[in-house]
């Protein structure tokens, strides 16, 4: 399908445009560690990545996908302190853009589409990988999921995204590798484009029914591409 009469293209950064579970696995892991607790392969980690830091670490701490309940609270908040210290020091060791990426987004940019981050990674963290991977100075506004009260899958950082932009719902689409990406872009009725790549617990993304999935992420520019 096309997308017509786009103004803005929302995108989700972990499992959307970069690969980041090497450097959060090796963070996770030096959490654990220092809490003198068994360590995890980076695959099993990466099952576990895309839904913020907190959730990660509580991740980590169960040992699964699956959080214990009776997680302490003062464990928790020693752990996440730890992790992001740690991962704050190492954000773009391994690291890497998904095929495409960076070559698109200066397509979609070059096309006049404005582009915005919405993503549940702590705001903090948005702006030095965009840098270390050289993707600074594309996005007109980057938001974490600690940059408002809620965050995906709430509709309201893609609402946000419009009032600031001055945009209606209509004229923007989402773009997501995760069912949080598309049931936000559903809370908030806008249209949404599903990622097959990325980090969604092994659950087709095609089941939460965006407007468009694809494989590649070039895809996006030929059905964003303007039409003469």
């Amino acid at each position: 399908m096309k997308f017509s009469n786009k103004k803005v293209i929302l995108f989700d950064l972990d499992g959307t445009l970069i690969d980041s579970a090497p450097d959060l696995a090796s963070a996770i892991n030096h959490m654990l560690s220092s809490l003198a607790r068994p360590t995890f392969s980076e695959d099993i980690i990466r099952s576990w990545v895309g839904n913020g830091a907190e959730v990660l670490v509580k991740r980590g701490l169960s040992g699964q996908s699956e959080i214990d309940p009776n997680i302490d609270a003062a464990l928790l908040a020693k752990s996440l302190q730890i992790f992001l210290s740690f991962y704050k020091e190492n954000l773009s060791i391994n690291t890497q853009l998904y095929p495409n990426v960076r070559a698109c987004l200066k397509v979609l940019k070059a096309q006049g589409y404005r582009l915005a981050i919405v993503t549940n990674k702590p705001f903090e963290f948005i702006g030095p990988i965009l840098e270390g991977l050289q993707l600074n100075g594309l996005f007109e506004i980057m938001l974490g999921g600690d940059s408002l009260p809620k965050r995906k899958p709430d509709a309201l950082p893609l609402l946000h995204v419009c009032q600031e932009l001055n945009v209606s719902v209509e004229q923007c689409v989402m773009v997501g590798d995760s069912k949080n990406d598309i049931l936000a872009a559903k809370a908030a009725n806008m249209q949404s484009i599903g990622l097959t790549y990325g980090y969604n617990y092994g659950e087709d993304i095609g089941l939460h029914k965006p407007e468009a999935v694809f494989d590649d992420f070039a895809d996006i520019v030929a059905t964003l591409s303007p039409e003469y």
